[in-house]
């Protein structure tokens, strides 16, 4: 019995040492163009995160880059990223636009944008995006305005973050 014991102990430990641990992370990058007065917004997620987020929120099968892929995808994007980002430009409420996405490996890279910014003082994010379905989700923000690059993590104990730029 013994001997059946070690052999099984000797299968099942390679077998961990083959299991593979998940990173919940996104990243987004807030870059302010001043000379089309915008600020563009560059968002990478994990297809596999977001696939789940949005089939579960709202009752599809996206099947993303298969032959099945849902032809209006892009409209349940919009309407997640909506639901999730918000951004204040030096204290006000801005809405941002929804320009695409690319998909690319098991990335999927959302790209959006704020228009009408003369100048900017602070941004304020609130990201939300995956915290409901993945409890260790992460998202990281990278911000750049003029020389001034600030980053921060947010998680679900800490989702929003004020970013000032002398």
């Amino acid at each position: 019995m013994k001997i059946k014991n070690r052999y099984l102990l000797l299968l099942f430990i390679p077998l961990l040492a083959f299991s593979t641990h998940k990173y919940y992370l996104s990243l987004t990058q807030i870059k302010f163009k001043e000379e089309t007065k915008s600020i563009q917004i560059i968002i990478n997620v994990f297809m596999d995160d977001i696939e789940v987020a949005l089939n579960t929120d709202y009752d599809i099968n996206l099947q993303l880059t298969t032959k099945k892929e849902l032809k209006d995808n892009d409209v349940y994007f919009q309407q997640y990223l909506k639901n999730k980002l918000q951004f204040k430009v030096n204290s006000l409420e801005r809405e941002f636009s929804y320009i695409g996405k690319e998909y690319d490996n098991d990335l999927v890279y959302f790209y959006l944008e704020i228009e009408n910014i003369a100048k900017v003082t602070s941004i304020e994010v609130t990201n939300t995006l995956l915290l409901s379905h993945f409890p260790r989700q992460e998202n990281l923000i990278k911000s750049e305005v003029g020389n001034n690059n600030k980053s921060v993590l947010l998680s679900k104990d800490k989702y929003k973050e004020k970013l000032t730029y002398e």
